[in-house]
């Protein structure tokens, strides 16, 4: 759960309260910082996106292609596949529905973390007795790829091991699959623009030699599609005060879901993460938008924190989602919250077990808790279903779906 225990924008910089790095960590977050520093003065510009990109993603670098842990107790944060195995078991039941009507069944998942998500789903299908063709991981951190390596060589069987192929990209033929993304749609590098009383800003990253770090530089708008966007937001938010409305967009949803429509003959898409609709999302009084960055289990709204050490995220817009989705010819097939999909998966059959001891019942009881209530897991993320030539209601949305709120 990535959640926690000029014109310049300085609100809430506040990172002095933060555990200090270790000398190494340092080091090599200012040898990504030099990197980013030598695109800086070769291309003058560096939009806040670009600089996500590189922050996070940059080979052998990047917060995700690097070799420091990210899950878990000595990572930055905690996702739901960590809290308890239930939460894996209940997608892999809705992926068996999908995946019992296809011919050649396949799995893609993106961002596989650890690999906990993939071993436990690869248990559960076995168990089911839902075959499948592959289990295709897109992943481009070879750290996280020997993670994965080294999960499924202690807890699988070879017969599931040898199910597992490794992608540095989608396929490149059209396929029949189920394809997964547990929290990957948060951390797409996304533009960040700022609304003042009398013009619309775009978030640029710049230099600061004075205190030798990164910072904010908001300028003009240029780009057509984020003045359409910005020109909306003024609509929907009013007047601004002199502080300013700052918040998100994703530009890469649009090419991304394409992308996904391109490759996927039949099947559908869950898409997992913590968000809003567009009402919510953008609501006048969420004047510093949705951006949070996790480090050693502490949020902070500080992007510019040594980079390559945290995690940059933000909520994501599932009206957006849906519209980029039905454009790129998928049907939207439910929306709800993380709880009522995992009731409507199985979790509560699955949850009891009578041999289980009172401290493992006690222990799921937890587990459940942080998955399903409003104040943990259980309404901050949200499911978003989307199928391609598959017409069956999808039994995680049965409890409750919550499309009408798109």
């Amino acid at each position: 759960m990535k959640s926690t225990n000029s014109h310049k924008s300085n609100r809430n910089h506040n990172t002095k309260s933060l555990p200090e790095p270790t000398e190494e960590a340092i080091a090599h977050s200012q040898q990504l910082s030099r990197n980013i520093q030598k695109y800086l003065g070769r291309h003058k510009n560096l939009a806040f996106s670009k600089y996500m990109e590189m922050a996070l993603y940059t080979p052998q670098l990047g917060y995700y292609a690097g070799g420091l842990p990210k899950i878990g107790k000595t990572g930055d944060f905690i996702t739901a596949p960590e809290v308890s195995s239930i939460f894996s078991r209940c997608l892999a039941r809705q992926a068996a529905q999908v995946l019992a009507q296809l011919d050649e069944p396949n799995l893609i998942e993106f961002g596989a973390g650890q690999g906990t998500m993939a071993k436990d789903i690869l248990l559960e299908l076995n168990s089911l007795q839902q075959p499948i063709n592959r289990y295709y991981i897109v992943e481009i951190s070879a750290d996280l790829r020997d993670r994965q390596k080294q999960m499924f060589e202690k807890h699988l069987p070879e017969e599931l091991i040898n199910k597992v192929v490794w992608l540095d990209s989608l396929p490149k033929t059209p396929i029949n699959a189920v394809i997964l993304a547990n929290e990957v749609l948060d951390a797409m590098p996304f533009e960040r623009i700022r609304i003042e009383p009398n013009q619309a800003l775009q978030g640029y990253v710049r230099f600061n030699e004075k205190s030798q770090q990164f910072d904010w530089d908001y300028q003009t708008i240029t780009d057509s599609g984020l003045q359409k966007f910005a020109n909306q937001l003024i609509k929907h938010i009013g007047k601004v005060s002199d502080l300013g409305y700052e918040t998100e967009i994703n530009l890469n949803l649009n090419p991304w879901l394409k992308s996904l429509s391109d490759i996927l003959s039949a099947g559908a898409v869950f898409l997992i993460d913590y968000g809003y609709s567009r009402q919510e999302y953008y609501q006048p009084a969420r004047v510093m938008g949705t951006l949070r960055c996790h480090y050693q289990h502490r949020a902070h709204q500080n992007p510019f924190f040594y980079p390559g050490l945290q995690d940059i995220t933000a909520h994501v817009d599932f009206t957006a989602v849906a519209e980029e989705a039905f454009d790129s010819g998928f049907k939207i097939a439910g929306f709800t919250t993380q709880a009522n999909f995992l009731m409507g998966s199985g979790l509560l059959e699955m949850s009891f077990n009578a041999d289980a001891d009172i401290t493992q019942q006690i222990q799921v009881a937890q587990q459940i808790k942080t998955l399903t209530l409003p104040d943990e897991m259980g309404e901050t993320f949200k499911v978003i279903g989307l199928t391609k030539n598959f017409e069956q209601p999808l039994i995680g949305f049965s409890v409750r779906d919550l499309r009408h709120q798109l």
